[in-house]
């Protein structure tokens, strides 16, 4: 069996999925997988069974491949600022 994923491996991919998160250029779909990213973790963080920290993590890094992905694909085809984007002038 692979060992328990270290702090710091967690962390690593804690801030990877987050800045693929907040490269989204749709509004909405940045503040959802920024929040779902944060609360993501903070479950990992608040758990202590080994085995099913070892089964977040990789489902972790399986859906930060695809969180990469799919940030790429909206910065391409993205599309219009919403209103709450904006900038005040």
């Amino acid at each position: 069996a692979v060992g328990t994923p270290s702090r710091q491996a967690i962390l690593s991919l804690y801030h990877n999925m987050l800045r693929s998160s907040q490269s989204f250029s749709s509004y909405n779909f940045r503040e959802y997988f920024v929040q779902r990213t944060k609360d993501t973790f903070r479950t990992m963080q608040n758990e202590s069974d080994p085995d099913r920290l070892r089964s977040m993590y990789s489902e972790a890094v399986k859906e930060s491949a695809a969180l990469k992905r799919s940030s790429i694909v909206n910065q391409l085809y993205g599309g219009w600022k919403l209103a709450v984007e904006v900038q005040q002038e």
